[in-house]
Parts: C-alpha cells; sequence; structure tokens
C-alpha cells in the first residue's frame, strides 16, 4: 500500500498529463480528485501527446477500465471504452433497449433519454453534444421551396441588409437562387427609398425611382440590375457627405433686384419652384430649373417680411401689419388679415391652425378652415419685444422675442408653459421639432434646448454678428447671419456633452455680400437669400469634377430685373 504522499504526488503528476477539459469538467476539487484517483487504478493511461506514454504497473489489481486522451490541432478529444465480459450479452442487452426504445411514445422517449443523460459524466455530454449539434442544424431556406413556400422563404431573407444579403447569396445556389427569383435587392431599395428622405431624394434626382414600388414586369430590370444599383448609390450618397463637410458645391445665383429696393427677406423652395418675399414689397415666384422670374404678386404696401406656401395658398406677412392669403396658382389674392397693430414678422401654418407674431409683441392663433375661412381664435401676450419668430406642432407654439426670451405655449388651450432664458441679446430665430429648439440671437450665439425641462443643451460660438436664420434636420444645423456667413454644424455632435467645441462647425459656406436674411435646405442644397438682393442655390449633389479638388465651385449668374 503506497503512502498518501506518494498518491497525491501521482495524482498531481497524472493532473499536468491529461487535458484539462477533463478534470475542469468535475463539479468541484474533491470531485476532480476523486476521478484522478480512478484514473490512476486504470491498466493503462495512453497520452499521446509529443508521443509520449505513461502505464501503469498493477494492472491485476486495478478495474478492467481503459482510457485514451489524444491531443490534436490544440484541441482536445476524450474517448472511454469499457471492456465488457460478454459482447454478445452487450448485443443482445443494446438491442432489446432497442426495441422497446421504439415501442414507446414520444414524450417516453424523451423522458429515458433526459433520464440517461442525467446519470452521465461531463466528457459524455460533450460526446453527445458533438453528435446532436450537426443534426439540429437545418437550411429551413432550402426547405422552405422544396414544400412550395418559395414566397416565405422570400420574406425571410427580405429583412437583410446589404451586408447580410451578400453573405446569404454565397451561402448556397438555392439562397442565391431564391434571393433571385425574389428581388429582394430591389425590395431592399424600395424599404430604404420609403423609410429614408435621402434615398427618395436621390431615386428622384438620379431617374432610378421609375424602376421601384411596380409588379414585376416581364420586361423589367432583373434583379442584377438592382444589385448593381446598390453600391452605385452608397457612392452617391458618400460623396453627397463628403461635399457638404467639405464645403464643395455647385452654386446658382438669381439676381433680383429691383430700381427701388435691396433685400429678399424670405423664401421658401420645392422641387418646382422658389418662392421669394422683397423688399419692394413684391412676391417673386421662380421656376427652379431656370431660375427665370415666373410671376410677381403684388398687393402688400410694405415690405414682405415673411411667407408660407403649400399646394393650395400662399400666405405672407408684412411691415404694412396685414397677412394676405394668395391663390398659388393664379395669385389672386383670397383674403387679407387685419389684425396686428405693427409689421407682421413672422408666420407658420399647419392642420388648419395659423399662428402670426408681430412688433406689436403679440402672437395671434387662428382658425384657418379654409382660405376665405380664417378667423382669430386666441392672442398670447407676455413678450416686452418685438415677437420675431414663432414655430408649432401639435404640442406647443414656441416664441421667441428680443426680450432675449423663448416662451412656450400649449397648443391645445393656448395656456403659457414656461419661458427658456439664457441669451443674452434679443432671439432673432428659431426652429422647433420634437423635443429640440434651436435658436439664434444678436448676441451671435446659437442655442439648442430641451423643450420638455427648459434645459440648455449647448452653445454654438462662431457667427461675427447677429444669427438672422436657423434650420436643422436630423443630421445638421445651417445657420445665417448678419456677417454674411452661413455655417453648417454637426447636429449629432452639438448634442453630444463630450464633443470638443472646435470639432462642431463642419464649414462655412462664404458668398453673399450682404446679410443673410433666411435659408432652407434639405439633403442635397441650401437655398439662401440676403440683404444683397440675391438668392443663391448651394448644390452639393451636382458638383462638377473640376470642383472636386476645390471647396469652391464656378458660379452661374442669372440677372432679373423686375418691372
Amino acid at each position: 500500500m503506497e503512502p498518501d504522499s506518494v498518491i497525491e504526488d501521482k495524482t498531481i503528476e497524472l493532473m499536468c498529463s491529461v487535458p484539462r477539459s477533463l478534470w475542469l469538467g468535475c463539479a468541484n476539487l474533491v470531485e476532480s480528485m476523486c476521478a484522478l484517483s480512478c484514473l490512476q487504478s486504470m491498466p493503462s493511461v495512453r497520452c499521446l501527446q509529443n508521443t509520449s506514454v505513461m502505464e501503469d504497473q498493477n494492472e491485476d489489481e486495478s478495474p478492467k477500465k481503459s482510457a485514451l486522451w489524444q491531443i490534436s490541432n490544440g484541441t482536445s478529444s476524450v474517448i472511454v471504452s469499457r471492456k465488457r465480459p460478454s459482447e454478445g450479452n452487450y448485443q443482445k442487452e443494446k438491442d432489446l433497449c432497442i426495441k422497446y426504445f421504439d415501442q414507446w411514445s414520444e414524450s417516453d422517449q424523451v423522458e429515458f433519454v433526459e433520464h440517461l443523460i442525467s446519470r452521465m459524466c461531463h466528457y459524455q455530454h460533450g460526446h453527445i453534444n458533438s453528435y446532436l449539434k450537426p443534426m439540429l442544424q437545418r437550411d429551413f431556406i432550402t426547405a422552405l421551396p422544396e414544400q412550395g413556400l418559395d414566397h416565405i422563404a422570400e420574406n425571410i431573407l427580405s429583412y437583410l441588409d446589404a451586408r447580410s444579403l451578400c453573405a446569404a447569396e454565397l451561402v448556397c445556389k438555392e439562397w442565391q437562387r431564391v434571393i433571385s427569383e425574389g428581388m429582394l435587392w430591389k425590395k431592399l431599395i424600395e424599404r430604404m427609398v420609403r423609410t429614408d428622405p435621402l434615398w427618395k431624394g436621390l431615386s428622384e434626382r438620379r431617374g432610378w425611382d421609375q424602376y421601384l414600388f411596380k409588379n414585376r414586369p416581364t420586361d423589367g430590370p432583373p434583379n442584377s440590375f438592382y444589385r448593381s444599383l446598390y453600391p452605385k448609390i452608397i457612392q452617391d450618397i458618400e460623396t453627397i457627405e463628403s461635399n457638404w463637410r467639405c464645403g464643395r458645391h455647385n452654386l446658382q445665383r438669381i439676381q433680383c433686384r429691383s430700381e427701388n429696393s435691396k433685400g429678399v427677406y424670405c423664401l421658401q423652395y420645392d422641387d418646382e419652384k422658389i418662392i421669394s418675399g422683397l423688399r419692394d414689397n413684391s412676391i417673386k415666384i421662380w421656376d427652379k430649373t431656370s431660375l427665370e422670374c415666373l410671376k410677381v404678386l403684388t398687393g402688400h404696401t410694405g415690405s414682405v417680411l415673411c411667407l408660407q406656401y403649400d399646394e393650395r395658398v400662399i400666405v405672407t406677412g408684412s411691415s404694412d401689419s396685414t397677412v394676405r392669403v394668395w391663390d398659388v396658382n393664379t395669385g389672386e389674392v383670397l383674403n387679407t388679415l387685419i389684425h396686428h397693430n405693427e409689421a407682421v414678422l413672422h408666420l407658420r401654418f399647419s392642420n388648419g391652425l395659423m399662428v402670426t407674431c408681430s412688433k406689436d409683441r403679440s402672437i395671434a392663433v387662428w382658425d384657418m378652415a379654409s382660405a376665405t375661412d380664417i378667423t382669430l381664435r386666441r392672442v398670447l401676450v407676455g413678450h416686452r419685444a418685438a415677437v420675431n419668430v414663432v414655430d408649432f406642432d401639435d404640442k406647443y407654439i414656441v416664441s421667441a422675442s428680443g426680450d432675449r426670451t423663448i416662451k412656450v405655449w400649449s397648443t391645445s388651450t393656448c395656456e403659457f408653459v414656461r419661458t427658456l432664458n439664457g441669451h443674452k441679446r434679443g432671439i432673432a430665430c428659431l426652429q422647433y421639432r420634437d423635443r429640440l429648439v434651436v435658436s439664434g440671437s444678436s448676441d451671435n450665439t446659437i442655442r439648442l434646448w430641451d423643450i420638455e425641462c427648459g434645459a440648455c443643451l449647448r452653445v454654438l460660438e462662431g457667427h461675427e454678428e447677429l444669427v438672422r436664420c436657423i434650420r436643422f434636420d436630423n443630421k445638421r444645423i445651417v445657420s445665417g447671419a448678419y456677417d454674411g456667413k452661413i455655417k453648417v454644424w454637426d447636429l449629432q455632435a452639438a448634442l453630444d456633452p463630450r464633443a470638443p467645441a472646435s470639432t462642431l462647425c463642419l464649414r462655412t459656406l462664404v458668398e453673399h455680400s450682404g446679410r443673410v436674411f433666411r435659408l432652407q435646405f434639405d439633403e442635397f442644397q441650401i437655398i439662401s437669400s440676403s440683404h444683397d438682393d440675391t438668392i443663391l442655390i448651394w448644390d452639393f449633389l451636382n458638383v462638377p469634377p473640376s470642383a472636386q479638388s476645390e471647396t469652391r465651385s464656378p458660379s452661374r449668374t442669372y440677372t432679373y430685373i423686375s418691372r
């Protein structure tokens, strides 16, 4: 009988020689020591590692068992074989078990197997797992078409993004066939066009929208057309983003001066036209493609300071204290609203509601049933200086004033909610959407606010004079100021308190020779107006190759003299 110390030394030696995956599988240290003690008593323990063999000399005293560990390519496998006294008896017993097993119900079979597994040790579980793993892997995409369910396979794969769809095409020929016949690249592009305004605008400008949202025509483009189109779209998008960041653009200029005025105070545009309000009391409508003046609307007796239009009407506010409603197609005056005592500085209308604000320090809320049926609902007072700008949605009306404050009102009840304080001088412009308010002031700064709690989230500095106009979307803020500059800011970075202030301004555009009064932008362009009597179109999509290496592109100038 060997002393305990000798057994312990041999146990440690054996522990170092066998794969860790065996003894680490034990539940605790005691169990591992017991297992290794049993292994010591085995007739032969062969470790095929660097062709080294270790044998036990006490074969007669040990149980008739043998174990083999084989290590290859850095992985270990354990094969345990038990010497049976009679192979014939084992085979008969096994066949009998299988016979009974086949006669049981599925639930009984599962219960029996669970009992068997619960009696096995860790490495046996590993063997069973390796055996079951390939059996549990099913190519469901190939199985569905075999059952006549191609459309289900198509629907499943149609949720993949572009990278995953590329990978799926390489799985096997059957997956590639489902993707091709299901026109899944076409469906992916259509999904992006439905959900992303950049994709939608690009499809219209590049002309490939004509191939979308139609049933599969027999003579239409194949799946390969859309597969090759997708990377071209991505390249277009990357180029547009690069142009925005680097300031590369194609500049078009409209000179809209007349003999007795100087200044374009307001504008709005769509794909076909630009409508502008001028200091000379007129409203001019321009063709956006040819940049020709299509129509001049007259009737105001003061400068046109603000405007908004939709598919039916143009609504304008003037320094003559009136609000006029015009037919957008004929240019006929449909209504004139006389309420404010001084200049109407800004207005907004949407979904049957219109809000106007004035130099008389008041805000008027109007019910707008039709162009000719507009009634005053409520007058909001509280500002101590001219109210320069208003914006609203279904929840809040937001106003900004020369008194340095932004006030928030309930849209439904017109009751006062809260005041946002922070600007050091009067506020000239703002935009409100969701929870975010962005404002520009004569303190030369831009502030971002959370409308729900009234907190100032960020202050943007960079303009040298009053910030006169500001707009934002999901990606960027664009501001124009009396210093004649237009600045493009990274909105997401501005909302991140960790972003350094020096990284927030992406580009400064300098082309106007006078104060910037108004601007509007989308994914592809900025259109701005100025005291210099010009309307500038900054096109970031159609940049000529010669301008790709420049920050400023050649401009095309159109001059019209109003009569």
